[in-house]
């Protein structure tokens, strides 16, 4: 099994930002959230099986270090959590990568594959 999704969303690291909580969360961190859920979610239907490998990819014209990526990932993140129907992002039968790809100025997404994890040994 394997899921892909593309969302035309724009990551930035939050690590470096100022302002009130309020601003991030209702500004950035709950759309990103909502719009993984909602793009995401009729892709996945009843056809999970656990365990599961989620790669999420940053699609910017600039790259970031790695854990201002992960940090700007976080309510993606959040989101394949929510689709999946876990009770937060910790489940230990979710193994989370991340990996960013430069693009032309302008052009942000985000890229979610969700992959079955069983591997025959």
């Amino acid at each position: 099994m394997m899921i892909a999704v593309e969302l035309p969303l724009r990551i930035q690291s939050e690590a470096n930002t100022r302002g009130a909580w309020q601003a991030r969360f209702f500004g950035r961190t709950k759309p990103q959230r909502s719009a993984t859920v909602l793009m995401l979610r009729p892709k996945l239907g009843k056809r999970i099986s656990f365990p599961v490998r989620v790669t999420l990819t940053r699609i910017a014209p600039r790259a970031l270090d790695d854990d201002n990526l992960r940090t700007a990932l976080k309510s993606v993140r959040d989101g394949v959590a929510d689709a999946l129907g876990l009770k937060n992002d910790r489940d230990p039968r979710v193994a989370w990568d991340y990996q960013q790809h430069r693009r032309a100025p302008n052009e942000y997404a985000v890229s979610i594959v969700i992959v079955n994890a069983e591997v025959s040994q």
